[in-house]
């Protein structure tokens, strides 16, 4: 094993160990900021063989990307400094139509949730509820370390669907079926994420920078980003295999179950993630395709 491979394994091996006592400690790492931080500290440890790449990678490829999140945060803000209420009936009715008359998070929940029980896929969907918050961010460092074309690439893909979550969120926030019940509109939803942290003994980490330690809008719920995101990985790796597609295929469908299950969002809500990030995918790779053909030389330039 050469001495950078060495370096390597024993700085990801540390920061493994720290992780680990970090959410034996604070709680389990949401928050926007300690996400962040948890990050950089991740490819410190993994790039102490070539520390000046990562101070250059920090500068340049993370820092920008990270203010233009932490901007999608204001989408609330800024929807209550317009003044634009959040929607209700919109999306409850949609999923009315699209299933007769019944609420499938409420027929899910009548036949599957026991109140104070904790079955194992009340586990597994908290599992994958939670593997939002890491897996975008897990994805793009393994790609900064392996593929910095890679990386760009799907970065300018996630900035675009964080951009078009951030302005559908101050133009029309919408209720999920979790707080549309809490109002009475309709009958009750309980919140199944919020009961799992009981049953699995940990708490969300207290965020370091941010306001109360809120770290998401709870009226952004159309389009579901929690939906949208695993379908844009199922988009971006499309041509890596067939077994690729079929885990990320399995991944996009139980985040979709796991949210209608849990009461975060309608199924209206994941068809809009879905169709937004298909929309981000098709214009970005449009956008890309006609710089290319651009910059090509013309055909007598080619056949010279």
């Amino acid at each position: 094993m050469t001495r950078t491979r060495v370096i390597t394994f024993a700085g990801g091996t540390a920061f493994l160990a720290a992780s680990a006592a970090l959410v034996a400690t604070q709680g389990l790492i949401l928050s926007r900021d300690w996400l962040f931080a948890w990050l950089l500290l991740g490819l410190l440890a993994i790039s102490l063989a070539d520390p000046l790449r990562w101070a250059r990678g920090v500068v340049v490829d993370w820092l920008p990307l990270m203010a233009l999140l932490l901007c999608y945060d204001l989408s609330r803000p800024v929807r209550e400094a317009i003044g634009i209420a959040p929607h209700v009936h919109p999306q409850l009715d949609a999923d009315r139509v699209l299933f007769g008359g019944a609420i499938p998070t409420v027929e899910l929940q009548h036949a599957f949730h026991t109140p104070g029980v904790a079955h194992w896929y009340d586990y597994a969907g908290f599992a994958i509820y939670l593997s939002h918050f890491f897996v975008t961010l897990a994805v793009l460092a393994v790609l900064w370390k392996v593929s910095h074309d890679r990386f760009r690439a799907y970065r300018t893909l996630v900035v675009a669907l964080a951009t078009v979550g951030f302005a559908t969120y101050v133009l029309f926030p919408a209720a999920p079926p979790w707080l549309a019940a809490y109002s009475g509109h309709i009958e009750a939803v309980p919140r199944t994420i919020a009961e799992m942290w009981g049953h699995v003994g940990i708490a969300p980490a207290q965020a370091l920078f941010e306001d109360r330690g809120e770290f998401y809008n709870q009226e952004a719920a159309v389009p579901s980003l929690h939906a949208a995101y695993p379908m844009l990985l199922l988009l971006f790796f499309w041509g890596a295999g067939r077994w690729v597609r079929l885990g990320l295929g399995a991944y996009v469908l139980a985040m979709g179950l796991t949210l209608v299950y849990t009461g975060e969002h309608y199924v209206s809500d994941i068809l809009a993630g879905w169709v937004a990030a298909g929309a981000v995918f098709a214009g970005v790779s449009l956008v890309r395709a006609r710089r290319r053909s651009r910059r090509a030389p013309p055909p007598r330039a080619r056949a010279a």
